[in-house]
């Protein structure tokens, strides 16, 4: 089953849309939604969750329209981390629990008091003495207590040190080790993305420029560097995206061992998710 399907998904607000949006996340996947600032990621993320409803196409949650009324108790199988963890205050992490286990269902105990020794989370302070690392470690604790099926996180690593967000990538990949369980990240950190994602979904101004496997993007994809006499002599077919530079040019091509031997001439590299990103919003799609 897939956990999210959006199809021909459209939401008009003054200035910016969602265009005819349609993306899948698989159970049992890790999906990296990626795009610059504005790209409309959590505005997708709120269509999906029900939070929005969109002017055309059709969303499901879970199995379950998101229009539909069932959708309320699909939403109990998920669990959702900010980018900010909205917690009251004064009240510590016992005090969280005691809340929340008045409003999950299945919320247990023992699991939140296992992740809150997991995360070394203390269970007496406030909250509002919390690092940020610490805010959004009880953030996540908070949101797989009551087992979700689930798990998306917007932004949830942007500001933790290397340290946390290693810990957070490696509970994502615990997590999924159930196939009945998926991950959706928004993310500006492409490097996490690159170490856990099984898909990158980028966005641009609303629209969906692709999903790819990741290890297709960061195994395969190129960035060959040349002088405008090489440029000129480029199979067409061979290039993705390009940028004209002072001295060079950039290209993006979709199979770097292919360009290294077909233009020996000219440097191949590989190719990250960022340097993806930068060409098809910067650069010159073909």
């Amino acid at each position: 089953m897939n956990a999210i399907e959006l199809s021909h998904v459209c939401k008009a607000f003054p200035g910016f849309a969602i265009q005819d949006l349609s993306l899948t996340v698989p159970s049992g996947t890790i999906c990296g939604l990626v795009g610059e600032n504005g790209a409309g990621k959590t505005t997708a993320i709120r269509l999906m969750m029900g939070a929005l409803r969109p002017d055309s196409g059709r969303c499901t949650l879970l199995g379950v329209d998101t229009a539909s009324p069932q959708v309320l108790t699909a939403k109990e199988d998920v669990g959702v981390v900010l980018d900010e963890a909205y917690f009251p205050e004064t009240l510590n992490a016992v005090q969280v629990g005691k809340i929340l286990a008045k409003t999950y269902r299945r919320w247990d105990k023992h699991r939140y008091d296992s992740y809150l020794d997991r995360f070394s989370l203390p269970r007496d302070k406030q909250f509002k003495d919390f690092s940020r690392g610490m805010k959004m470690k009880l953030a996540i604790a908070s949101a797989l207590a009551h087992d979700p099926k689930l798990l998306v996180l917007d932004e949830a690593t942007a500001g933790l040190d290397p340290i946390v967000r290693d810990e957070v990538l490696d509970l994502l990949l615990d997590f999924v080790q159930d196939e009945d369980h998926a991950v959706l990240v928004s993310s500006h950190i492409t490097s996490d993305l690159e170490k856990v994602a099984d898909y990158i979904t980028f966005l641009h101004q609303g629209k969906l420029v692709f999903t790819l496997e990741k290890d297709l993007l960061v195994d395969q994809y190129g960035v060959l560097h040349c002088g405008a006499a090489v440029f000129d002599t480029l199979d067409p077919a061979d290039i993705l995206a390009w940028r004209r530079e002072a001295y060079q040019y950039k290209v993006l091509v979709r199979d770097r061992y292919q360009a290294e031997k077909k233009y020996p001439q000219a440097l191949v590299s590989p190719a990250a998710i960022e340097d993806t990103m930068l060409f098809y919003v910067k650069g010159e799609v073909s």
